[in-house]
């Protein structure tokens, strides 16, 4: 692999992270404000906004979503986050967190000071017009290779995902890690059966002791409540795609993490302390996981599929990469690199590996991904026991 690299440019926060984009977020605290957030975003250049179908409740959830909230909020790659609550205690406690969680700004418009829909959305529309000017008028800066903080996802896999896209991307990892840089694997489900070899390659028996013990805790919850993971995995989409057992698709998956070795094991939307190659406790469910990613600093994320699945962040940058050419040169509105070309035989591993390194320092530097352009703002809370809604 050449070791030719392009600078890296971002926007340097007070307490030492870095951003690759300086959004104004637009974060409704309410079910009820979601279509009030998205219409402000869409008024206002450079604002995003995110939707969800959570009122308030207060469950065994609660601790939750409150730290995915929070931990969302305070995402490196936000300018300042602009809060749209009804006013009640529990969106304070959520917000009280937010601003301890990061330094990141945040400003509260409530609805119960507001008087109106009307006036909360034309009050907020004011704010944000007016912090969107002040973040495009912030400069890049030369940032350190420590700055990225890179989320591996993958979705809708296929029977190329984990000799094409996925070693590719463990390619890129391992680069980025060996500049000191993060690099987080998820997706619990999407290991059982290669555990002990994420496990092997821990920095010491403790870490090594967790990656195995997450994945058990994951499987007891499960056969708790009486299903059998082992067998009704791969999805049918994997299937179809020429998967055949947990397994293959596990090892496959596991492809994107590399070589490099495991400094530690994260519980969901917990942020790394140092750098290194992490394993996150999320969901198999994309768009769980990349909330996930959001709320624990990730900044950069890059999504392989076998599929063509179309999710995105509202915060983070999404790379899409392709599995195989057949689907990666058709959904060219999705996909932002085919690595396809790696089974199709007209590109090495490495290259591939090398183009997507630099594909991830170029979106870094601000270039849009597709998910970017379509607008792909997927958010979802990830719960364990389900809502009372």
């Amino acid at each position: 692999m050449s070791n030719s690299t392009s600078p890296l440019l971002g926007y340097p926060r007070p307490d030492g992270r870095w951003g690759f984009r300086n959004h104004i977020l637009i974060l409704p605290l309410h079910q009820a404000l979601s279509t009030a957030a998205r219409d402000i975003a869409d008024a206002t250049p450079g604002a995003v906004a995110i939707s969800h179908d959570w009122s308030g409740e207060i469950d065994k959830d609660f601790e939750r979503i409150t730290k995915t909230f929070a931990g969302f909020a305070g995402n490196p790659n936000i300018f300042t986050t602009v809060a749209l609550t009804i006013g009640t205690d529990v969106e304070s406690e959520i917000i009280e967190r937010a601003k301890k969680f990061s330094p990141t700004p945040l400003i509260e418009i409530k609805l119960s000071d507001a008087g109106s829909m009307f006036k909360l959305v034309t009050t907020a529309l004011e704010k944000s017009t007016e912090l969107a000017e002040q973040a495009a008028a912030q400069s890049r800066t030369p940032a350190p290779w420590s700055s990225v903080v890179l989320g591996l996802e993958c979705g809708g896999s296929d029977a190329y995902s984990g000799i094409t896209a996925n070693p590719a991307l463990g390619v890129a990892s391992d680069r980025f890690v060996e500049f000191g840089a993060t690099s987080i694997l998820a997706e619990t489900m999407e290991i059982l059966g290669a555990e002990h070899l994420l496990a092997a390659r821990a920095l010491d028996p403790k870490v090594g002791a967790q990656i195995i013990e997450v994945v058990a805790r994951y499987e007891r919850s499960i056969n708790y409540e009486g299903i059998d993971i082992r067998g009704a995995q791969p999805s049918r989409g994997n299937i179809e795609g020429g998967l055949s057992t947990l397994e293959e698709k596990s090892l496959g998956a596991a492809k994107k993490a590399g070589n490099a070795p495991f400094t530690g094991v994260l519980e969901y939307a917990d942020r790394p302390t140092a750098p290194g190659l992490y394993f996150m406790d999320t969901p198999g469910h994309d768009i769980e996981q990349l909330t996930g990613f959001a709320a624990a600093d990730v900044n950069i994320t890059v999504f392989t599929t076998g599929r063509g699945t179309p999710t995105g962040s509202a915060v983070i940058p999404t790379i899409k990469v392709a599995t195989n050419s057949e689907m990666g040169l058709v959904l060219t509105d999705l996909i932002d690199l085919n690595a396809g070309t790696i089974s199709d035989g007209t590109q090495t591993l490495e290259e591939v590996g090398q183009i997507l390194f630099d594909e991830i320092v170029k979106v870094a530097n601000g270039q849009l991904t597709k998910a970017e352009l379509g607008k792909h703002h997927e958010f979802n809370l990830s719960r364990l026991y389900g809502s009372t809604l």
